[in-house]
């Protein structure tokens, strides 16, 4: 099975973007690839109509590391997890969807790409409209917590990282 990441670099605040496309009734507007019309809601899952027909989604709770992480039960009864993160990128955020090719011809994940790459240029669009230029956000992540199981006991640091020393050869005067 292939897998494709698909990026988009958005001139906003990570965390703004983060709750733009976390909030699920926000999704019609940009996810066309994924979700089209009325969002039906069935406990924790979202039932939508989407172009492989009637597909469950169910998203990961919303969380300080901009995962946006789902999982489609397609009509088939097939379940596919599809990661997607919001990183910081210098210029703001940047998007990252990762496809995986699962029951498609290559001609099938080719438009799956491209529908995926049109999704992300939407909200891109969506997101750098939501502000005016001059009132934008201070670029802020959410606030970082430990899930209470990590946060007893010590917590374990990393070593600083340095770049390796190389070895050179001493250089030492000819002996004669």
């Amino acid at each position: 099975m292939r897998s494709r990441h698909v990026s988009q670099v958005i001139h906003r605040d990570p965390g703004a973007v983060y709750d733009l496309a976390a909030d699920v009734d926000n999704l019609p507007r940009w996810a066309a690839g994924l979700a089209k019309g009325e969002l039906l809601r069935e406990g924790d899952d979202l039932v939508v109509e989407s172009p492989m027909g009637r597909v469950t989604l169910r998203f990961t709770e919303r969380n300080p590391y901009l995962i946006l992480d789902h999982d489609v039960t397609l009509p088939s009864g097939v379940v596919v997890h599809n990661p997607m993160r919001v990183l910081p990128h210098p210029e703001g955020a940047e998007v990252v969807f990762t496809i995986r090719q699962f029951e498609m011809t290559d001609a099938e994940f080719d438009r799956d790409i491209e529908a995926v790459a049109a999704d992300l240029r939407r909200l891109q669009e969506l997101a750098e409209a939501s502000w005016p230029e001059e009132s934008l956000p201070e670029q802020t992540l959410p606030e970082q917590t430990l899930p209470e199981s990590a946060e007893q006991g010590p917590r374990e640091t990393l070593p600083e990282q340095t770049a390796p020393q190389q070895s050179r050869p001493e250089s030492r005067p000819p002996e004669n």
